[in-house]
C-alpha cells in the first residue's frame, strides 16, 4: 500500500489557522485545542522526543517528498458563536457557510468546531469530522464535532468504550476531557490530511470521495504493537494515569494518531 502524490498543491509555507467555536466551549476546553495548534511548530529541546512538534515534523516528510516548503502553522483569529446562529442541527453546506464566515483571506485554514449538543449531517454515522476546500479563494477548512454526549464510543475512542469490536477498558484522557481529547485526535488526523491533500489532488490512496490520507491510513494506531481494540504501547502520566504519546506547550499531553510514512509505506508512531 502506498499513498500516491497526484501532483496538486499542498499547504506549504505559512499557514494561519482561524477557529470558529460553534456553541458553548469553556475556556479550559478552548485552551486544550489552542495549545495543540501552538505546539505544532514549537521548538523546545527539552521536549524534542515524544513531542507534538516531532509528530508535525513527520507530516512534513510529505512536503519534502513533493519538493515543497515546510508548513508553519500559526494560530490566528478566534470567533465564538455561542448562540448557534444557524441552529443546533446543521447540514454539511452550513458548515461550509460557517467556515466562510471565519475565513479572513486567501491561503488560510479555518477550524469549525461544534459543541456536544450540536448535531451535524453525517456526524457519528459516517464521520467524526471532515475537511474541504474552496478553490476560488484558495482556502480550506476542517470541521470536527465534540462527541461527548452523542457518540464517544465512535469519535472519542480510546477514551471511551468502543461501540463495536473488542471491549477493552477505555484509557484515561490526558486533559481529563473525553470529548475534547477526542476532538484533538480528530483535528490532528484531519490536519495531516488537509495539509497533504487540501484540494483532493495531493497525497492519498483510493477514491477522491473517500481517500485514505496521511493519518486516516493508520486509523486506530497510536503506539507500537497496536491492533484493533488496542491503541498500542503509550506513555502514562504517573499522577493522573492518563495515556498520551506527545507533549506540547505548557506541559500539555496529547494522544496523536500514527502517520503513514511516504518513504517506508508503514504506519509510524512517535513512541
Amino acid at each position: 500500500m502506498a499513498l500516491t502524490y497526484h501532483g496538486g498543491a499542498l499547504l506549504q509555507g505559512d499557514l494561519p489557522v482561524s477557529i470558529l467555536w460553534y456553541g458553548n466551549f469553556s475556556p479550559a476546553q478552548k485552551s486544550i485545542i489552542a495549545d495543540f495548534l501552538l505546539s505544532l511548530n514549537h521548538k523546545d529541546p527539552k521536549t524534542a522526543k515524544a513531542s507534538v512538534t516531532q509528530w508535525w515534523n513527520s507530516v512534513q516528510t510529505y512536503m519534502k517528498k513533493a519538493g515543497q516548503k515546510p508548513t508553519n502553522v500559526s494560530l490566528s483569529t478566534q470567533l465564538s458563536d455561542h448562540n448557534c446562529s444557524l441552529g443546533k442541527t446543521l447540514k454539511k453546506s452550513q458548515i461550509t457557510e460557517l467556515a466562510r464566515r471565519a475565513n479572513f483571506g486567501r491561503g488560510r485554514l479555518t477550524l469549525v468546531l461544534t459543541a456536544p449538543d450540536v448535531a451535524v449531517e453525517g456526524f457519528c454515522m459516517s464521520n467524526c469530522g471532515f475537511h474541504d476546500s474552496n478553490r476560488k479563494s484558495n482556502s480550506v477548512f476542517i470541521w470536527v464535532g465534540n462527541s461527548a454526549t452523542q457518540c464517544p464510543g465512535q469519535c472519542a475512542w480510546p477514551f471511551h468504550q468502543p461501540v463495536y469490536g473488542p471491549q477493552t477498558p477505555p484509557l484515561v484522557a490526558p486533559n481529563a476531557d473525553v470529548g475534547v481529547d477526542g476532538m484533538v485526535v480528530n483535528i490532528a488526523t484531519l490536519l495531516a490530511g488537509t495539509v497533504t491533500n487540501p484540494f483532493a489532488n495531493g497525497f492519498y490512496l483510493g477514491s477522491t470521495e473517500e481517500p485514505l490520507e496521511a493519518a486516516s491510513a493508520c486509523t486506530g494506531v497510536y503506539g507500537k504493537e497496536a491492533y484493533p481494540g488496542y491503541a498500542g504501547e503509550l506513555l502514562v502520566d504517573a499522577n493522573s494515569g492518563a495515556s498520551y504519546n506527545a507533549v506540547g506547550v505548557n506541559g500539555r499531553k496529547y494522544l496523536l494518531p500514527a502517520l503513514f510514512d511516504p518513504y517506508t509505506s508503514q504506519c509510524e508512531t512517535i513512541v
